[in-house]
């Protein structure tokens, strides 16, 4: 269940973010203060040199000294700017990539068989589009800062000058903060929406790259395509309807300021007329008047920007699921410069080498689709080979999976070793456990880096991996060899071989457990004997096997059978064909 951020708490996680480099945070604040606060110099320049043509005003440094300040101040604040964009560029760098760097440990961290509540298409909206909103707010903060403070001093400047007409300013401004605050649940409303649309275009996009086989071979182009029309015709008219609302209310903001403008502009020229303010005074007046009114509009804005960002949090945290959104601030190292730390390989150790594993009572239940496993309890023991089999549904993948930490076991104890396993997902990796799923993932990369993975091929025998999964032949055919290309998924492969690649890759990291989940599904009897005999003949390993086939029961040191999610029987095949009527059903 997810934890409902609120309006509050993203100040809180905005606080957390500003924190992490504090320094660098500051420095952007001083840098940018200085910028948005220069442009009092100029206009305290503008009315000396207007009040000196009118005859006002006596300055000793004449026209050209007033032209060389201005041109010093306005290459000042070049320069200024030029610092404080990179200043602002690594400090936006820096806080973007904690957002996205916590969201995605928080996201690998879970069961990898647990399915996300979002579609692909959200998962990368947020990454993208979310983590830039919140980028956004926290950088502008400065920005407020900035204005806010030209606008204090320029009040005060303005009111030295003529009180009555500064007055008028404020009066925009209160108008600016009710609006605002009045659309901020319209703003939320949309954005909401906008992102949800986007949302569906980007996931069906993804379905539509992943799917290119199966659209061709059913003829499903002209579905695809006017479902595709469909989802992006509901986006453009949610984002248009969010963009257009936005913008009103920007306009809105611009109109109310242009007006307050003309109103002290009248009272400007009056006050003129009647000699109590000099052509200097209105010069000075008009220039920061753009400037205060300017700040107004943007802190309308931000606040509207800031109902938005909430959006993005809550976005942020719908994905989290069960994390705190707190996590997604935590403070932790980006490596900016230079490679990151690589990725030791484990050696096997001692206490790797497997002697036993024994499973007690161990439960998962799908809470929303029913079914799962319940109360299994087996023991395995070293250099044997366990089959679990069952029909479609008795919960062969469900049982794998619970056990090797890739769903979160609601009940049972592991023990390997003699040793309770507390953490399943993080204990069963190299060099204790390896896994091939009943649907392997391939990237899109060579047949032999989606073997190795990762690992140094000088610590690895690729050939024997090879050979053991029965793959040599198939490779001697492929136009490039081991350096194959094997496209998205392993479109470029056979359904038997992309199983057997994903076999090499499990053998290349000589595991002590070795776990298949109906590897040989789509490989033909005389293949899967001879990748069976080859694994058997390897006396040293140990096998956990999902499987009905014949040639792997025959094998078998114990078999599993699972019904309804819980053990009906096991033991011996010879046993079994005796007792246990399941057993024969899939005997045959």
């Amino acid at each position: 269940m997810t934890q409902k951020v609120g309006k509050k708490k993203p100040l809180y996680l905005i606080w957390r973010i500003i924190i992490y480099t504090p320094f660098l945070y500051l420095v952007d604040v001083i840098a940018w203060t200085l910028i948005h606060t220069s442009p009092l110099i100029p206009g305290l320049l503008a009315k000396k040199f207007f009040d000196m043509l009118s005859g006002t005003s006596d300055i000793q440094s004449g026209l050209w000294g007033l032209l060389i300040l201005v041109a010093v101040t306005a290459l000042a604040r070049a320069g200024l700017i030029y610092t404080g964009a990179r200043i602002d560029i690594l400090f936006r760098f820096k806080e973007s990539s904690l957002i996205r760097r916590n969201l995605l440990e928080t996201l690998m961290k879970r069961p990898g068989a647990l399915p996300t509540k979002a579609s692909t298409g959200e998962i990368l909206n947020s990454f993208r589009d979310d983590a830039r909103q919140i980028e956004d707010s926290v950088d502008w903060i400065i920005d407020v800062i900035g204005t806010l403070i030209f606008a204090i001093v320029a009040v005060v400047i303005l009111i030295s000058i003529d009180a009555k007409i500064t007055l008028f300013v404020f009066t925009p401004l209160v108008a600016v903060i009710a609006m605002a605050n009045k659309a901020s649940s319209r703003i939320e409303e949309n954005r909401r929406a906008s992102r949800k649309a986007s949302a569906e275009v980007n996931g069906i996009a993804g379905e539509m790259f992943n799917s290119v086989q199966a659209v061709k071979i059913l003829g499903a182009e002209d579905h695809i395509i006017n479902q595709f029309q469909k989802l992006n015709n509901k986006r453009h008219k949610l984002m248009l309807r969010d963009t257009l609302f936005t913008q009103l209310l920007e306009s809105i903001y611009q109109n109310t300021m242009s007006l307050g403008t003309g109103l002290i502009l009248l009272l400007a020229a009056q006050s003129m007329r009647a000699g109590s303010f000099s052509v200097g005074d209105f010069a000075v007046f008009v220039y920061y008047l753009a400037f205060v009114t300017d700040f107004t509009q943007f802190y309308g804005r931000y606040i509207a920007h800031y109902q938005q960002t909430c959006v993005a949090f809550q976005r942020m945290s719908d994905l989290m699921e069960e994390t705190p959104i707190e996590k997604l601030v935590e403070h932790n190292r980006l490596y900016m410069k230079g490679e990151p730390p690589r990725v030791e390989t484990s050696e096997k150790i001692k206490e790797d080498e497997f002697s036993s594993l024994v499973v007690k009572n161990l439960t998962y239940e799908y809470s929303d689709k029913g079914g799962g496993i319940s109360d299994i309890s087996f023991y395995i023991k070293k250099n044997t080979f366990t089959v679990i089999c069952g029909k479609i549904g008795s919960g062969k993948t469900t049982l794998l999976r619970t056990l090797l930490g890739l769903l979160p076991a609601q009940s049972g104890e592991i023990i390997w070793n003699g040793k309770k396993i507390l953490e399943p997902s993080e204990f069963f990796v190299y060099p204790r456990s390896a896994y091939t799923s009943q649907v392997p993932h391939l990237l899109s990369d060579t047949v032999k880096d989606n073997i190795l993975l990762g690992i140094s091929r000088s610590d690895v025998d690729i050939d024997k991996a090879i050979y053991s999964a029965v793959l040599e032949k198939d490779i001697s055919t492929f136009e490039s060899g081991l350096e194959t290309m094997v496209g998205p998924r392993g479109v470029k492969l056979s359904g038997g071989q992309v199983q057997r690649v994903a076999a090499a890759r499990m053998f290349a990291r000589d595991a002590e457990l070795l776990v298949f989940d109906d590897i040989s599904s789509a490989l033909d009897i005389e293949t899967e004997s001879i990748l069976w005999d080859r694994i058997f003949s390897e006396n040293n390993k140990t096998c956990l096997v999902v499987s009905n086939r014949k040639t792997a029961l025959q094998h078998a040191d114990h078999i599993i059978l699972l019904n309804n999610g819980r053990i009906e029987a096991q033991g011996e095949l010879k046993e079994l064909l005796k007792s246990c009527e399941g057993i024969r059903q899939i005997w045959g």
